[in-house]
């Protein structure tokens, strides 16, 4: 059984964006430290292009194989010109209002995305599947999720887009471990406990 794994940035208070989802204030933290060991532990959570603009293009797959993003994350990538943002990867797109997906090498999950989840969780493989992004999304498949990779950064919103946008529901995780970094920011790793 293949894990998929929430691997998100936030603020110290669980953010992953302002109200309209803009985490940008947390881009300042990602010196050369962080990015070496993003890099070398989670390079096929980089996007193709900015692989290929810092020469690690040619890094094989450490993690993941699978990409499962939401409507808005696309959307960034939409905005640039970029149909294919994680082309190094097997692309999905969750959304109900984009029909026909852009790009050939993406596929668009319109309906029973849990179940979409649960079948490439039971495919052979030895690599995971990267949950990217989307509050809602997040969300949707919390039962779903096996493994968390919260990436902390020092910075307090108040306010804003929360790791999980769904009700009420107490899921358990357990603490793997805890990587610091002189900037400040903190790489937790939880695996579900079930």
């Amino acid at each position: 059984m293949r894990k998929l794994t929430y691997f998100i940035a936030c603020s110290i208070d669980g953010f992953i964006g302002d109200p309209d989802g803009d985490a940008s204030s947390m881009y300042p933290f990602v010196d050369e430290d962080y990015s070496a060991f993003i890099r070398e532990e989670y390079p096929e959570t980089t996007p193709t292009q900015v692989r290929r603009a810092f020469g690690f293009d040619d890094l094989p797959n450490k993690r993941f194989d699978t990409i499962v993003q939401g409507r808005a994350s696309y959307d960034l990538a939409l905005k640039e010109g970029i149909t294919s943002p994680y082309a190094h990867l097997r692309e999905y797109v969750a959304s109900r209002t984009l029909r026909e997906s852009p790009d050939p090498n993406v596929e668009i999950i319109a309906d029973d995305l849990v179940g979409k989840v649960r079948e490439l969780k039971a495919e052979d493989g030895e690599f995971g599947i990267y949950l990217c992004g989307g509050s809602v999304l997040a969300g949707e498949l919390v039962d779903e999720i096996d493994e968390l990779v919260v990436k902390t950064y020092p910075v307090v919103y108040g306010t804003g887009m929360p790791m999980f946008g769904s009700g009420f529901a107490v899921a358990e995780f357990t603490l793997e471990s805890v990587r610091g970094f002189g900037n400040g920011a903190v790489i937790r790793t939880y695996d579900r406990k079930r």
